[in-house]
């Protein structure tokens, strides 16, 4: 059918490698693949990820997630910017709850 090149499918594997990381929550893989990520293309984002390898070490050997609060946050402000400058507080009250 057709042909990948041998850099993108390191890329490809690279980026499988990771989601399946995150999915897992492998963190005794995040050194090995953060070396192997500084050397590919994806060297700029590799290095966002060591820049902060604390935070990225602690998601993904710990189980829990802040997903749930995001999503709500998310969710209030979409409904607070659709109401903005056409309703007083509690209208908008009413309409979070009611959503």
């Amino acid at each position: 059918m057709f042909s990948i090149s041998p850099a993108i499918a390191a890329l490809y594997d690279l980026a499988q490698r990771f989601g399946r990381m995150v999915r897992q929550h492998g963190a005794d893989d995040l050194t090995p693949w953060l070396a192997e990520a500084l050397e590919s293309d994806l060297r700029p984002s590799a290095e966002g990820l060591r820049h902060d390898l604390a935070a990225v070490w602690a998601a993904l050997a710990t189980p829990w997630s802040n997903g749930q609060a995001e999503g709500q946050i998310t969710r209030l402000k979409l409904i607070k910017r659709s109401m903005y400058g056409r309703v007083k507080l509690d209208l908008l009250r009413i309409r979070v709850m009611a959503a």
